[in-house]
């Protein structure tokens, strides 16, 4: 069973189809590029949803993650290990804050942040018990467990998935006045994505964020960022709030975090907010795991030096003004995003962005569709500059 369609048609038979994958089974990896099971070579452009920021088989993580795999990769929180103190510091450092809850995916890290400001709106704000609600915007993704898929206003992420969590107000991405209007006494958190990512990347209006956080500290109400794909790089700055100069009550992490090699996420705040947990309260057995803290420390040295923050910045301005000529020939509708981050609505006479992703990959490029007309371009952060020009000489061929 070594052919694509033989492994395709495995996968189909023995794993749930909740997923669509394009028709490609990788078999390695090296930097921005992958190889399939039969030779064929493909240029990512999709880094993982941001989990890849440093890469395929990045050196410094691999060699990292090999060395902690000969020491210890699992004690759980009932023991402290030598990595977890010095990996809470440095990811606190990084972030301005002062500590660190460690998780291992990004919908965890959402669950831990929702119940982080449920306890800190009855601990510290005094809010009476059973009303905590979090103000959260239309168009989210924050994940897909029961009570993150209890405020999307996505049908194919609640349809049969009720009875939902209740305690959520929803109101339109970037408009202030409605956020102003959503926030009561009962308001513990805003929780939003500084820029939507399965939305089709949505940035939102200029000064909308500085408005959310003058709003949320007029109201004393926490501001959680959720830069579990914008964050760590992937927009040119470290997180997508230095964009406007915000700093959130409470960093939401993930994806890249882990670098690509082990799932690893956090919760990262002040004292004031996280300091609300007490033994036994919230926890989680692989949560800042020796091997997790020991890729993760690495990952934050490669942040510390700016290097791949200033890539994303310069390589991003790039991809945008080629995207843009794509808009003047009329064959893009729009195109949003950041930094190393887009999101490309194909005019549909062209085809769906499902179509235009199945012809990349014929090509030799991978991107993923959203929301029909779109598709998504965040290739890892290392990538070539030459690299990332022939990827869109491609796009430019699949839609002439």
């Amino acid at each position: 069973m070594t052919t694509t369609e033989d492994l395709i048609a495995a996968a189909e038979a023995h794993s749930a189809h909740n997923y669509h994958p394009l028709p490609v089974v990788v078999a390695s990896a090296e930097g921005a590029w992958l190889t399939d099971v039969e030779g064929r070579r493909y240029l990512d452009m999709l880094a993982g949803y941001s989990a890849l920021n440093f890469g395929h088989g990045n050196r410094r993580l691999i060699e990292a993650a090999e060395k902690q795999l000969r020491r210890v990769t699992l004690t759980s929180r009932a023991f402290h290990h030598d990595r977890f103190a010095e990996f809470c510091a440095r990811l606190a450092r990084l972030c301005g804050k002062e500590m660190v809850l460690p998780m291992n995916t990004g919908a965890e890290a959402v669950e831990t942040a929702v119940k982080t400001a449920r306890k800190w709106g009855y601990q510290v704000k005094g809010v009476p018990d059973g009303r905590a609600r979090i103000v959260v915007a239309a168009d989210n993704f924050h994940g897909r467990t029961t009570t993150i898929v209890s405020f999307s206003t996505d049908p194919e992420a609640r349809a049969d998935y009720g009875p939902f969590t209740p305690g959520f107000d929803i109101v339109p991405y970037g408009d202030l006045e409605a956020l102003r209007a959503a926030v009561t006494e009962d308001t513990v958190a805003v929780l939003l994505e500084p820029i939507q990512g399965e939305a089709g990347v949505l940035v939102p209006p200029p000064g909308y964020l500085r408005g959310v956080r003058e709003l949320t500290r007029e109201r004393g109400v926490l501001f959680v960022a959720d830069e579990i794909q914008s964050g760590l790089g992937r927009t040119g700055r470290t997180f997508a709030c230095d964009h406007e100069g915000v700093v959130p009550d409470v960093y939401v992490l993930g994806k890249a975090l882990g670098g690509g090699v082990v799932p690893v996420s956090a919760v990262v705040a002040d004292a004031d907010v996280l300091g609300v947990f007490k033994p036994g309260e919230h926890g989680s057995t692989f949560g800042g795991n020796p091997l997790a803290c020991a890729v993760a420390l690495e990952v934050v040295a490669l942040l510390e030096t700016g290097e791949f923050q200033q890539r994303a910045a310069e390589l991003g301005d790039h991809l945008h003004g080629e995207l843009a000529l794509l808009t003047e020939s009329g064959r893009v509708t729009e195109v949003r995003g950041r930094g190393l981050w887009a999101g490309v609505d194909i005019d549909p006479a062209y085809g769906s962005g499902r179509d235009v992703s199945e012809r990349l990959m014929e090509r030799g490029v991978l991107v993923k569709d959203t929301h029909g007309a779109t598709i998504r371009i965040a290739p890892p952060l290392v990538i070539s500059k030459d690299d990332l020009d022939w990827g869109l000489d491609q796009l430019r061929a699949v839609l002439a």
